[in-house]
């Protein structure tokens, strides 16, 4: 069982970095997206949208996209990019929308920080019959020797927090599907010590535990055979994805 109160101390932690957050967090790959979400879908809920990272390849789709969010501070990033979009301060267990209103709901980088069992029955309320839920993380490739260095130093870990392994979303959805795929992030030294600024497991340490993690890191950049002199860092990673449908004729199976 996971903490809870850990969970919701790290996820709080992000308002405070919102504009570090979008700068250094990267994006997602566009074949995700093609993934995700469903043909002909054409309403999504950017659920857990944070500085808008996803919600912005939904909105280049041509997706009318409605963000939401716990953090106003996040969601103020989000609208500095993206002032379209309908953003609305909420949470996955209390969704201010109505009933049978999206298409799509995807949740990147955040199902980890969701009750899932309080979600679920949200999620299905706010989704149209045969709507989908789709669930995405990019994690560090930690296969790559000074991106596992980066992570021990970081003192946090490359993959979601599910203790209980890969998510089960459940009825009244359909069976879970994984999808995975690579790619790279290209930063300059700058841009990477704010990607580490940015990371709850940072955040939520001391100003000293920081300035120290953060010194580790430019001696990393430093010293690495694979970074040392280079103006830009290529960081890789795998993107994994999860989806689940609701039945066309809206009963649970």
């Amino acid at each position: 069982m996971r903490d809870r109160s850990r969970l919701t101390a790290h996820a709080q932690s992000f308002g405070q970095a919102a504009e570090t957050y979008a700068k250094a967090r990267p994006s997602y790959p566009a074949q995700a997206v093609d993934w995700l979400v469903p043909e002909g879908a054409s309403r999504v809920l950017d659920l857990g949208a944070g500085t808008g990272k996803l919600t912005e390849v939904l909105v280049a789709r041509g997706l009318d996209v409605v963000a939401i969010d716990p953090s106003g501070q996040m969601l103020d990033e989000l609208s500095k990019r993206l002032p379209a979009v309908e953003a609305i301060v909420g949470t996955a267990e209390l969704l201010p929308l109505p009933d049978a209103s999206v298409d799509a709901v995807t949740v990147a980088q955040a199902w980890h920080w969701i009750d899932a069992q309080a979600a679920v029955p949200e999620i299905a309320r706010v989704l149209r019959p045969g709507g989908a839920l789709g669930l995405v993380w990019n994690t560090r490739d930690e296969s790559v020797d000074w991106v596992a260095e980066l992570g021990e130093i970081m003192g946090g870990t490359a993959h979601y927090d599910l203790e209980d392994g890969e998510p089960t979303i459940g009825p009244p959805f359909g069976a879970t599907e994984r999808w995975q795929t690579t790619w790279t992030q290209t930063l300059n030294r700058d841009e990477l010590l704010d990607l580490v600024r940015s990371r709850s497991y940072v955040l939520v340490t001391s100003d000293a535990e920081q300035r120290a993690t953060l010194a580790a890191v430019t001696e990393l950049i430093e010293r690495h055979p694979a970074l040392r002199g280079s103006e830009n860092v290529e960081l890789p990673y795998l993107t994994e994805c999860y989806r689940a449908r609701l039945p066309e004729d809206g009963r649970v199976r």
